[in-house]
């Protein structure tokens, strides 16, 4: 079959339309949110790794929908939809030794939270304990723009989903065992997640 120059000319626009589609959809999931309590700029898509884009995917689990699914090994985290769908993520993970694993729930939420370091990471190290009285929620804050605690038995396990005033390190095991994502993607997580949301977190 043979198509003509003209023709070839009217079908280029949709099929540059179609091609740049994705793209296209991606960049609206890191667009401005200049509504936040701290706004956030737009984060070109071309910052972030492809696999570690925010997306919908195939995901064939067990686990009913609204359950939460961290694969450290991977850097991904995925809120399960059903159906063989999940929403994906990709994610900052805890540093060897110091990562949590297995089976958690939501406790609580919290917008903008405040931190305050642990008594093992003050211990550990100096510049966390001037942080001892606590840090108030911001753009400088470590647990960034939304954080989902995580309990086990009714107690705070201390680690925590959230996001990150350093996204550079999504994709990179170096937290202090907590799991961290993008701000626009923790957002989006923490629209969908219920307290009480069962947490699965794997390790290798």
């Amino acid at each position: 079959m043979t198509i003509s120059r003209r023709g070839f000319l009217i079908a280029l626009p949709l099929f540059v339309a179609g091609c740049s589609s994705t793209g296209l959809n991606n960049q609206t999931n890191y667009a401005a949110l200049p509504d936040e309590k701290f706004p956030l700029k737009q984060v070109p898509i071309d910052k972030i790794k492809p696999e570690l884009r925010r997306q919908e995917v195939a995901y064939e689990t067990t686990h009913a929908a609204g359950t939460v699914i961290v694969d450290t090994p991977a850097r991904r985290a995925y809120y399960v939809l059903g159906g063989g769908r999940a929403m994906r993520y990709g994610v900052g993970v805890g540093r060897e030794g110091l990562a949590f694993a297995g089976n958690a729930y939501i406790g609580r939420k919290a917008e903008w939270p405040s931190w305050t370091p642990t008594e093992n990471m003050q211990r550990r190290e100096e510049r966390y304990r001037k942080l001892a009285g606590g840090m108030p929620g911001g753009p400088n804050n470590p647990l960034g723009a939304r954080a989902m605690y995580l309990f086990r038995g009714g107690n705070d396990t201390h680690f925590r989903i959230h996001g990150t005033n350093q996204p550079q390190s999504i994709g990179l095991a170096m937290s202090s065992g907590c799991v961290r994502m993008m701000n626009h993607d923790v957002i989006d997580l923490y629209s969908r997640v219920e307290v009480g949301a069962r947490v699965v977190v794997i390790q290798a």
